[in-house]
This record gives C-alpha cells, sequence and structure tokens, in this order.
C-alpha cells in the first residue's frame, strides 16, 4: 500500500484519483488476474470518469438552473406538445460548438417551457459545455446593478457573451428598459453566429419587437435571434396544472 509520502507525490504529480483507484485495485483479490499494466490502464480509466463526472456536476451547479435534476428521458411526449424522443435526443446530443444555432421554445404559460430549457441545458452540461440560465427579469435586475461598477458591468457583459450555451428564459415576459435592451444587443451580436442561445417565450418575434423600447436595437436583436434559429412550440397544453393534479391524487397529498 502506499504512505503518506506517495500520496504527497502523487498530488504534486496530480495523479492522486489515479493513486487511489490503483490502490483499491490492488486490494482487491477479484483483480488478483490482472496484470500490472492492466490495473493501471483500469485506474486510469476509472479516474478519468470520476474527473469527468466532478466536472459535469461543477458546469450544471454553476449553471444555476431552477430544475438541476431536470432530464430529456423525463419530458412528457403527449400528444399536442410537438415532441418526440428522437427530436429531444438531437438536442441531448448536440455539438453546440460546431452547431451554434439559436433555440426558440415556445409556449403559453405552464406548458413546460422552463423545464424543457433545463433539460437542454443539462444534457449540455453533460457534453461538457459551459452553460448558464437566467431569467430575464432576474438579468435585468443584475445589469442594473452591475451598471453602477463598469469593470463589474463589462465582466457580465463578457460572461454571457462567452459562455457556451446561454438560457434565456421568461423572455420579454416583462419590459426591459433601454439600457437593458442595448445590454441585450450586446450579448446577442457577441454570441452571433458563434454561440447558441436558447429562449423560451410565452410570445413570439412579433411580441418581440412591439416590447422592445427601440424599434431599431429591436429589429437587430429579434433578427439576430430567429435567423436560422431551431424553434420548439409546446403547444397550449397546461402541464403546470396537469401536474398539479396529478399531485392531488397521491395519498400523502393534504391541502
Amino acid at each position: 500500500m502506499f504512505s503518506s509520502e506517495d500520496h504527497e507525490k502523487f498530488r504534486t504529480l496530480r495523479i492522486t484519483h489515479v493513486a487511489l483507484q490503483f490502490e483499491q485495485l490492488i486490494a482487491d483479490e477479484a483483480n488478483d488476474h490482472l496484470t500490472p499494466e492492466q490495473l493501471f490502464q483500469t485506474a486510469a480509466d476509472l479516474a478519468l470518469g470520476i474527473r469527468r463526472e466532478n466536472r459535469v456536476n461543477g458546469f450544471i451547479k454553476k449553471a444555476g438552473f431552477p430544475h438541476p435534476t431536470a432530464s430529456v428521458a423525463e419530458i412528457d411526449y403527449r400528444e399536442g406538445r410537438g415532441l418526440t424522443k428522437v427530436r429531444m435526443q438531437r438536442y441531448a446530443a448536440a455539438a453546440w460548438r460546431q452547431d451554434p444555432r439559436n433555440v426558440l421554445i415556445m409556449s403559453p404559460t405552464g406548458g413546460g417551457k422552463t423545464y424543457l430549457a433545463c433539460a437542454i441545458g443539462i444534457a449540455a452540461c453533460h457534453t461538457e459545455h459551459s452553460v448558464t440560465y437566467v431569467r430575464m427579469d432576474d438579468l435585468a435586475r443584475r445589469l442594473l446593478v452591475a451598471r453602477g461598477d463598469s469593470i463589474q458591468h463589462q465582466q457580465l457583459l463578457n460572461d454571457l457573451s462567452n459562455v457556451e450555451v446561454l438560457i434565456l428564459d421568461d423572455f420579454l415576459t416583462i419590459g426591459i428598459d433601454a439600457d437593458a435592451a442595448n445590454d441585450l444587443f450586446t450579448i446577442l451580436a457577441n454570441r452571433d453566429t458563434r454561440l447558441p442561445t436558447i429562449i423560451a417565450s410565452q410570445s413570439g418575434p412579433g411580441y418581440w419587437l412591439e416590447a422592445l423600447p427601440d424599434r431599431v436595437a429591436a429589429d437587430s436583436i429579434v433578427n439576430r435571434l430567429v435567423s436560422g434559429s431551431r424553434r420548439i412550440d409546446l403547444g397550449t397544453i397546461d402541464m403546470r396544472s396537469l401536474h398539479a393534479e396529478r399531485a392531488r391524487k397521491k395519498e400523502d397529498h393534504w391541502e
């Protein structure tokens, strides 16, 4: 077995996980038939798996998902939602760096837009993409606060411009002022044709043009979001009400 001095060497070499896996494999009599080379290769594979899992979990935690366990596998594919398993598997496996087309997720309130956006975002984390989730009203507040410090403001714009997958939820559910619209233009212009933005909204491009305070900026923002984008129309099924009704039918439910 390895001594404390050995483990210090492993830390210096940054192979602590490999050493730990190797030590556990050696201690297991079931592996006595394996050669040293096979043990080392197995330990390296296990350590790489742990490192990847930690990296993915880091992406998910940093993204700020309101549904951190959302999964493409758990999506409700009932008729009328415009979804199929094949289609969602393609989203889950998307190479966003190579195909940075935007995604527009549309439905009335309660249609499951947020869960779907989170499921796609978490799948992107599992393919080791950096992701940021933010509601539009929260983004407007964060931009307002950051605007008091030019360095902080620029850093926020840079972060949102360069994250590999940006999810803007509740897009223009409430209005934004001219300063927030200008910042939104900067972010989207920086991302245009380079990195994908996922929009979840109750309204469509026609409404966005009217809701944005400056018509010229509005045209540019909407054009960048819509041109070449993919669109998911979830229809009019109120998933929130269906889930609430399902919860009421459970034996442990009380009101």
